[in-house]
């Protein structure tokens, strides 16, 4: 007898749990950290490919043309990260206002047409005891 091979979909916890405060912050930490090594790397290599066009640099000047881009391009990512993260936490509020907003006019529309359907069978009861009592 050969075993069934369940879907992956099927095995996976449909409800996956999140993790504490705590090792969620030190995720994001690692996160950043990773993010930010990929970025100083990539900033290297442009570094290195800006020097090795121009020729005419010693070694010493183009290791110093290469460590003042690095620091720049750090800095700018590192003002760009923190922009991102700032605006990140800001729309939260608006779109939890606005949910709240719209599920409570939905609650006000689903009790108005559950009010009309019970006014409505009311009348059409009364009027079909009033035709058959004639």
């Amino acid at each position: 007898m050969t075993p069934s091979i369940q879907p992956v979909s099927d095995m996976r916890d449909e409800s996956p749990q999140r993790p504490s405060p705590p090792v969620a912050a030190g995720i994001n930490d690692i996160e950043g950290f990773l993010l930010l090594q990929a970025e100083l790397e990539a900033a290297r290599r442009e570094a290195e490919r800006f020097t090795d066009r121009l020729e005419w640099l010693t070694t010493s000047q183009r290791e110093d043309v290469a460590r003042h881009y690095i620091g720049e391009r750090r800095k700018v990512t590192q003002m760009m990260l923190t922009a991102v993260a700032r605006r990140s936490g800001q729309p939260g509020g608006e779109y939890e206002s606005r949910y709240a907003a719209l599920r409570t006019r939905l609650r006000k529309v689903t009790a108005l047409v559950a009010c009309s359907a019970v006014l409505w069978c009311g009348c059409l009861t009364a009027w079909v005891t009033w035709a058959a009592g004639d």
